[in-house]
């Protein structure tokens, strides 16, 4: 039976499990805070041990958020800070982190077949129909996106650092860090503002929004979203990593 290791990278936590080909988890879920400062080397550490607490796998799926292009990492935000989001970049790490091949590093590892991809790819892999334009949009310590058309993966688009208000970024506007500082409720209806604007720029036939922050969309909100809009659970981004081998690309 093929057994996929799918990993889940975030800013504030990384989630793995092992799952069949029909996507159930043959383990729990582990969860571990992201440790930083993390290097590429500390983040091969911290792969390593996870796959050393689940079950045996036949082939790995990896999340990072950030500009993942081929399995290399072209820039990625989080991980190149000092001590997490919204704290100072570390111009060594930035320069550790730009170009640096995580599908193959992860492979030799591991001595497995690996797909490493953005974090919001996997997870849209997870959520997806297949059918028509969809966006994949995941809520977290930032704003992640991704695009797929007839089930096919479009090339990757860092639109959370698009300028939304005032200079400030998707990723600010409605991330975490925002959430807390203005609470929950207008948050909630800051979503909601904007899928309204997203929409005339992608008219999209399905749009999915998931992340660790999805579930906290007020559940009025989620009507005011419209019909061709879904709230999926974060576990797609573990389920994606099954799913996120059949896409075309």
């Amino acid at each position: 039976m093929e057994m996929t290791l799918a990993i889940d990278c975030g800013g504030s936590g990384i989630k793995a499990s092992v799952l069949d080909a029909a996507g159930t988890q043959h383990a729990a879920r582990i969860r571990i805070p992201t440790p930083y400062p993390m290097s590429p080397d500390l983040f091969l550490h911290t792969i390593g041990q996870l796959a050393a607490w689940l079950p045996p796998a036949n082939r790995v799926t990896v999340g990072i958020p950030g500009m993942i292009r081929h399995g290399v990492v072209i820039w990625t935000n989080h991980y190149t800070t000092t001590a997490g989001p919204h704290t100072v970049v570390d111009p060594t790490l930035r320069a550790e982190w730009f170009g640096f091949d995580a599908q193959q590093a992860i492979s030799e590892q591991l001595a497995l077949p690996t797909l490493v991809l953005n974090d919001a790819e996997v997870h849209g892999a997870g959520s997806i129909t297949g059918v028509g334009f969809e966006l994949a949009v995941t809520l977290g310590t930032g704003f992640g996106c991704a695009f797929f058309d007839g089930g096919r993966l479009a090339p990757h688009l860092e639109f959370a650092h698009a300028t939304l208000r005032k200079g400030r970024s998707f990723d600010h506007y409605i991330g975490d860090h925002e959430r807390r500082r203005i609470g929950t409720d207008r948050w909630s209806r800051r979503v909601v503002k904007v899928v309204a604007e997203l929409r005339p720029v992608f008219h999209w036939d399905r749009l999915t929004i998931g992340g660790g922050n999805g579930k906290r969309i007020r559940p009025d909100d989620v009507a005011d979203l419209g019909s061709d809009v879904v709230t999926v659970p974060n576990d797609a981004g573990i389920v994606g990593g099954v799913r996120a081998w059949s896409l075309a690309r």
